[in-house]
């Protein structure tokens, strides 16, 4: 089945403040979640923001993005230190034709900590 064509668009990464990693104590402060969103400036076409949870506990830190009329992405299974991939993954999001974040050219955290793909909502528009 063909994809929706679409024009290249903003996206909007949501990062959990919330996310524990792995190698986290419990009470480490500040949680990996926010150690990652730390790392994170938004870009032309990239904008970020914080939220309170992912609800992907079991695989923080984790990450959302999404584009108006294109594909949502859910990561998780990264570390503080993956921002710049984060941020690269963002950008080859805004600039696909066709609203799909293509897997040639993602960084590998992005490639390993794929949870979820989600088609644009029936009437979206770019």
């Amino acid at each position: 089945m063909p994809h929706p064509q679409s024009t290249a668009g903003p996206v909007t990464v949501f990062v959990c403040m919330t996310c524990r990693h792995a190698d986290d104590a419990a009470e480490a402060q500040p949680r990996a979640g926010a150690r990652l969103a730390a790392t994170l400036t938004s870009l032309e076409g990239v904008e970020v923001r914080e939220v309170e949870c992912l609800a992907n506990c079991k695989r923080g830190p984790s990450v959302a993005m999404a584009r108006p009329g294109g594909w949502s992405y859910v990561f998780g299974n990264l570390a503080p230190t993956d921002g710049a991939a984060v941020m690269e993954g963002a950008q080859l999001l805004a600039r696909s034709a066709d609203g799909l974040m293509p897997w040639r050219g993602r960084p590998e955290p992005l490639k390993r900590g794929l949870i979820a793909r989600i088609p644009p909502l029936p009437g979206a528009s770019a």
